[in-house]
């Protein structure tokens, strides 16, 4: 299982499911990150977190935590 975590930076991936639960998920899906939506990494921090993506025209800065809960292909 590939996660946004482990996305390449510059890499374009699409979402195949989200995992977490109740209200996680729903902010997770209410920032654009569905099922099917294509995502673009942009930039990492130097530890890791946060994440920068592009999703759906913006730009979108994830907790690494987050990150982990969206799976990828």
């Amino acid at each position: 299982m590939k996660t946004l975590k482990d996305t390449a930076i510059g890499s374009t991936v699409k979402v195949v499911k989200l995992h977490g639960e109740g209200a996680v998920k729903r902010r997770i899906m209410d920032m654009g990150l569905t099922r099917g939506v294509e995502v673009t990494v942009r930039k990492v921090a130097p530890l890791g977190d946060p994440v920068e993506v592009t999703v759906r025209g913006y730009e979108l800065s994830l907790r690494r935590a987050d990150a982990e809960m969206v799976e990828v292909e």
